[in-house]
């Protein structure tokens, strides 16, 4: 292909082998709808790669005419050094002192939960079945 071209420029350092060819194939099919070529290739190229719109789209990557452009979202970059968080080593009595304060705010703000009692598990049975009878 390199005979067919006029002087290549490195451009797949560029795009990911994926990005050539999506970028490839949207300019082949432009091509295959007659739109006009970028580049001027002689008659004889154009028959040594038989008209094939793929080529002629992948020569004109290859020489960088293409007015296709390809948006990569990249990760915003912090610089500087990261600081080290210090977390407080609590001792045992500040633990004890913790769990105390959030017991007594369930004991004020929460609410009793009650066991459950076989008793009550059969009275509301009871209550189904006669419901379910009427």
């Amino acid at each position: 292909m390199s005979s067919v071209l006029a002087p290549e420029v490195n451009i797949e350092n560029m795009f990911s082998k994926y990005e050539i060819a999506r970028i490839i194939g949207a300019r082949a099919l432009q091509i295959s709808m007659n739109a006009p070529l970028l580049i001027k290739i002689d008659k004889a190229d154009l028959e040594k790669i038989q008209y094939d719109p793929i080529k002629i789209a992948e020569v004109e990557f290859r020489s960088g005419v293409l007015p296709i452009t390809v948006k990569k979202p990249f990760p915003m970059k912090k610089e500087g050094q990261l600081k080290r968080v210090k977390e407080r080593v609590l001792t045992d009595e500040e633990k004890a002192k913790i769990e105390e304060a959030g017991e007594e705010d369930v004991e004020k703000e929460g609410e009793i939960m009650e066991l459950a009692q076989p008793d009550d598990e059969v009275e509301n049975d009871e209550a189904e079945t006669e419901s379910e009878r009427e």
